[in-house]
């Protein structure tokens, strides 16, 4: 069964194969081939995350070690002096029952001297399956941002959390499994005040299948601790209309009941055509 992870093209992305020309900047060919190359990536990284098997059914990975990495690098000097600098390391280890992920993402940009993004991003997943249809998870997420310096802007973010998953239902046409735990997450702001917060974490994963082309998503988590209630909730619906098109309509619902515009709505369609 064939299925992908989060994250959804907030607009409608048309995306077309250009054919390899010579590339020249003046003209423009190289900077439209890059943005280009850039949204057929982003459209595909979303179709691909609604069929992700590791978040519904019981996963298959290949025992041992695999993952893989990108690593990007541009400096320009002249009239625009800057740096880019961007890694992504994603690691697999499956061995038995167990199965660990790591993700890494580091992304530095300079601009005249000076430093403009400073992120690093990471995220550590283990799930160990006692059967088919219950397993145990632990998560580890840690996000830095180097150039946080206001009370508004967050500097850290880190969250952890373990519990018990159960897999309702587990069939080439449908999966659906919850899992709920406890946590603690860590946040500081730029100024350095922090705050330690525990909290329980509940999560619900579900897959349908329609037909050989149509199938929908549902995804839902929610944290509850003693600063806010935070919830969110990914419905998508999958098209594959033929080989040459494919097309993705997604409703992102993410609720805070501690801002004062507790609800925020984001409506997202990803189409791909190749002819």
């Amino acid at each position: 069964m064939k299925k992908t992870l989060l994250l959804t093209v907030p607009a409608l992305a048309l995306t077309m194969a250009l054919p390899a020309v010579a590339q020249d900047s003046i003209t423009g060919i190289r900077d439209l081939n890059d943005r280009i190359e850039e949204i057929e990536t982003d459209v595909a990284d979303d179709l691909a995350r609604s069929e992700d098997a590791a978040r519904f059914a019981f996963p298959e990975f290949r025992p041992g070690f695999s993952g893989s990495a990108a690593l990007g690098y541009t400096a320009r000097t002249g009239n625009t002096e800057s740096q880019d600098f961007n890694l992504g390391v994603r690691l697999r280890y499956a061995q038995g029952p167990w199965v660990q992920t790591l993700g890494v993402a580091v992304d530095f940009a300079e601009d005249g001297g000076t430093r403009t993004r400073e992120d690093i991003f990471m995220v550590y997943d283990a799930n160990y399956y006692l059967n088919d249809r219950f397993y145990l998870f632990g998560l580890a997420r840690a996000e830095r941002d180097g150039l946080a310096s206001t009370a508004g802007e967050i500097a850290r973010d880190g969250f952890v959390g373990v519990g018990p998953g159960y897999r309702l239902v587990n069939t080439e046409d449908m999966a659906w499994r919850i899992q709920a735990g406890v946590g603690v997450s860590y946040l500081q702001d730029g100024t350095g005040a922090s705050t330690t917060e525990e909290g329980v974490i509940a999560s619900s994963r579900f897959f349908y299948r329609l037909s050989d082309s149509v199938f929908l998503t549902n995804d839902t988590d929610v944290l509850n601790s003693s600063a806010a209630l935070r919830a969110s909730n990914d419905f998508g619906v999958n098209f594959k209309v033929s080989d040459t098109l494919s097309t993705r309509v997604s409703y992102l619902t993410d609720y805070n009941d501690a801002r004062d515009i507790r609800t925020d709505n984001r409506l997202g369609v990803s189409l791909v055509v190749g002819f």
